[in-house]
């Protein structure tokens, strides 16, 4: 079945995370996704974290349904092949840093001279303009600068990180977005192409909720909170009495009063100065030792029982063993089989969202580096003699 992005070309300049993971939610849904990587090596995180005879798992994940041509940007002729494809291709995705596509001649005055509708999504530490523009920036720096770190951990403890690289995945998010709004303008004939700026460091800053009024109005700096929320009572991590933990959020009006109510509190489901989250929070601490205290005297299973009964959202802390043992996941197809290039079946992530008319698909896992070469250069017109040639010059591998 044909996704919803069906007849959209997509081209790939980036490597590692932010870019790659952007193209790989546009190839799920249909739209063909032509990477470029360097001859010699290709992408690194073809060799990041852990190998399955030589390749990264998380490559076979990231990069699934995409096409790869190895090709040497530095070379006149590998230039030139990426702006042909960038004739016919609706969006380039890319993360080098601002001015390094410039350098090689395939910034955005060159490729949008050759297609005029094109879209082109950058992502970067900082962004394309402002003072540090031409800063290196990673994922964890958007994460420090862009105000999550300082949230994030106990606070006796120095800033933590999330256990994932979620300053370039928000980025991903955000460039799919922009690229997504801005093809649609093309598509319905309201305009032509243009760049979509993704900064690291925004892309964190655009969840930060409530975290500049707060400051600006109130002198208010939220910091770490450890499992809870701030300002949001009662919502924490709870420990119980089998050594796991619980997450319990009863900071609705109603649900407070059933989560009182169901672990033997009436009183407080009824104390008038407890009837809002103002007054709840600010009694915080007493509402954490109650219901901590309550929860250390039965297991995990026990306290879910008792809270699913009562209609108060709770769930226990899911390591990687609980998703995948999960029915959940299971029904709602989040784990998925792959087999990788030697026959090897291995359980990936489905795809999100889902759509009731058109949904995303695995065709492929990540394709060994150039396997898609020739194909896509015999599309742009090059026989097999041309081809030949342009590996003998070093422009192709």
């Amino acid at each position: 079945m044909p996704g919803p992005l069906d007849g959209i070309r997509v081209l790939e300049l980036g490597q590692l995370i932010a870019a790659p993971f952007a193209a790989r939610m546009m190839a799920e849904f249909g739209a063909e996704v032509i990477k470029v990587e360097t001859p010699e090596d290709g992408d690194p995180l073809r060799k990041w974290r852990k190998l399955h005879k030589g390749t990264s798992l998380w490559w076979y994940l990231q990069s699934r349904n995409k096409k790869s041509i190895a090709v040497n940007l530095k070379s006149p002729d590998g230039a030139a092949i990426v702006k042909a494809l960038a004739a016919s291709a609706d969006v380039v995705i890319e993360n080098f840093r601002p001015g390094g596509l410039e350098k090689l001649g395939l910034g955005w005055e060159q490729l949008s001279a050759v297609n005029p509708n094109l879209v082109m999504v950058r992502i970067s530490g900082y962004g394309q303009t402002g003072p540090y523009r031409d800063r290196p920036g990673f994922g964890a720096i958007g994460e420090a600068m862009g105000g999550i770190r300082y949230t994030t951990g106990d606070p006796d403890h120095p800033p933590a990180r999330v256990g994932v690289s979620i300053g370039d995945t928000l980025a991903s998010l955000h460039g799919v977005i922009g690229a997504l709004m801005a093809v649609l303008r093309v598509k319905t004939g309201q305009g032509r192409g243009q760049v979509v700026d993704v900064s690291l460091v925004e892309s964190v800053f655009n969840v930060m909720e409530s975290l500049v009024p707060e400051y600006d109005l109130l002198g208010e700096v939220r910091t770490r909170t450890g499992g809870a929320l701030p300002g949001i009572t009662p919502s924490n991590t709870y420990p119980t009495g089998d050594g796991g933990y619980v997450v319990i959020a009863g900071n609705s009006d109603p649900i407070f009063r059933r989560l009182m109510t169901a672990i033997g509190r009436p009183d407080l489901a009824a104390d008038p100065d407890l009837r809002t989250n103002e007054g709840r929070s600010a009694r915080a601490a007493m509402l954490d030792a109650v219901i901590a205290d309550w929860s250390r005297g039965r297991s995990v299973a026990e306290v879910l029982a008792v809270l699913d009964a009562a209609e108060v959202p709770a769930g226990r802390i899911y390591s990687v063993a609980d998703i995948v043992a999960d029915p959940h996941y299971a029904a709602r197809d989040m784990i998925l089989t792959a087999d990788l290039p030697d026959g090897t079946p291995v359980k990936m992530p489905g795809i999100v969202p889902k759509l009731s008319e058109t949904p995303g698909e695995v065709r492929w896992s990540g394709p060994a580096l150039g396997a898609h070469t020739d194909a896509v250069l015999e599309d742009l017109g090059f026989d097999a003699a041309a081809i030949a040639a342009l590996r003998k010059a070093g422009a192709v591998a």
